[in-house]
């Protein structure tokens, strides 16, 4: 992960904030440089353009979450509490994190831009592998079933989440939660359990 100064950190939150506020296309240099109180030569100095802007924002927003896994990996818990761990971590990392999510699983998924996402790829693909050995493991020892398709684990997970804040308006009125801290308190309880009774019921061994 590249670390970044005071300044540079500024600029990616303004630049997020617009991001998010505004689209990719909506939010300006120019506006960015005047959030983060600097002119526009210096973003061009740090980051070269407002695509490589974005794809150094994705790639600080969504670095860090390896060490937090191997950290996982590597407690003295059951393979059955490893995942419930995981499943917190991923929530409240997207929470945490929900507006950068948003936009990059929008520039990902339109393609409007071409934009250099090596990065993020092998980091996501480093991040995969070890939820996989921790899944693997389980397996040898006889926790969990071998008949499931381990790299949809996570896609579910994320795609629950991701389509419970896509709907947030829907579910707010449905569910009656009124207030931004019944809505992360919702998340933080209800779905993250429906979450881990999910993918437990997927490891689980038929009866």
């Amino acid at each position: 992960m590249t670390e970044y100064n005071d300044k540079q950190l500024e600029i990616l939150q303004a630049a997020e904030k617009l991001f998010a506020e505004d689209g990719f296309d909506g939010a300006s240099i120019r506006h960015i440089a005047r959030d983060a109180n600097v002119n526009i030569a210096m973003i061009s100095y740090y980051f070269g353009s407002k695509e490589k802007l974005l794809e150094a924002l994705i790639i600080q927003r969504t670095s860090g979450m390896k060490m937090q896994l191997e950290n996982i990996s590597r407690e003295d818990l059951s393979p059955t509490e490893k995942v419930d761990r995981l499943i917190d971590l991923y929530i409240s990392r997207i929470n945490k994190n929900k507006c950068m999510y948003q936009i990059m699983h929008f520039e990902l998924s339109t393609k409007k831009r071409i934009l250099n996402m090596e990065s993020f790829m092998d980091m996501k693909k480093e991040n995969s592998a070890i939820f996989n050995k921790i899944i693997v493991d389980g397996q040898e020892k006889g926790f969990f079933r071998k008949d499931i398709n381990n790299a949809l684990i996570t896609t579910t997970i994320l795609g629950t989440l991701t389509h419970f804040h896509t709907n947030r308006f829907y579910f707010e009125k449905t569910l009656g939660l009124d207030t931004e801290e019944a809505y992360e308190a919702y998340i933080a309880n209800e779905l993250t359990l429906h979450i881990k009774q999910t993918i437990k019921a997927l490891l689980a061994h038929e009866n």
